[in-house]
């Protein structure tokens, strides 16, 4: 099943979760939730990834929603 978010804060995601949020974005979630020094961020998701790749390399517009500075 394809998970329908696919961008997270580290702060939301599981650093056990490796195969949805890669090994770097999976340490940096872990990081942040000891309590270490971590600058604030996001991850994008494995998903996604794998979507632009299979699409073409077009953005999700989901991303493009996410992602826009208001």
């Amino acid at each position: 099943m394809k998970n329908s978010k696919y961008v997270y804060l580290f702060e939301e995601a599981n650093g056990t979760n490796k195969k949805l949020f890669g090994g770097k974005g999976a340490g940096l979630a872990e990081m942040t939730r000891m309590g270490l020094s971590v600058p604030s961020g996001f991850i994008v998701t494995t998903e996604a990834c794998l979507h632009y790749y299979e699409n073409k390399r077009n953005f999700l517009e989901a991303l493009w929603k996410r992602c826009r500075i208001t």
